[in-house]
């Protein structure tokens, strides 16, 4: 079993997060609260809370990021689900043994602090799944 508790975000890759954000603030009305880059992943992400969980908007700060491949062969759309876990070290070590294939071997850095690892689409109808622990 798992410690998943809830879903933190719904993750969409936008080939432009300044008219992504103009969208979401000026025609829905939400706020983003915090924009963050993290060069060492290539991407710039920008977060909007929604009640209990969170929209993130993720842009390649280079043509090598981790959804640049994506963005070419998709186009702008949800990229990701993304679910927090209270140990995201136990969840990741059962899930390989239980032979499901991660996109990394531990947790990394991931936006506001939190550790993150993905789950491979292939394992899961074709949704890439990313488990999420946040310091707090």
């Amino acid at each position: 079993m798992t410690h998943i508790t809830h879903l933190d975000h719904i993750a969409i890759a936008t080939k432009n997060l300044t008219e992504s954000l103009d969208f979401f603030e000026k025609k829905l009305g939400l706020i983003c609260t915090h924009i963050e880059d993290l060069p060492e992943r290539g991407i710039r992400v920008a977060m909007i809370p929604l009640g209990d969980t969170r929209i993130e908007l993720i842009e390649a700060m280079r043509e090598d990021s981790e959804i640049s491949a994506f963005l070419q062969k998709r186009g702008p759309g949800i990229h990701h689900l993304a679910f927090a876990t209270k140990n995201i070290h136990d969840d990741m070590k059962t899930l390989q043994e239980q032979e499901i294939v991660l996109i990394n071997e531990k947790p990394t850095q991931g936006a506001h602090g939190a550790e993150v690892g993905f789950i491979h689409p292939k394992n899961s109808g074709g949704l890439l799944i990313e488990l999420c622990q946040h310091k707090d």
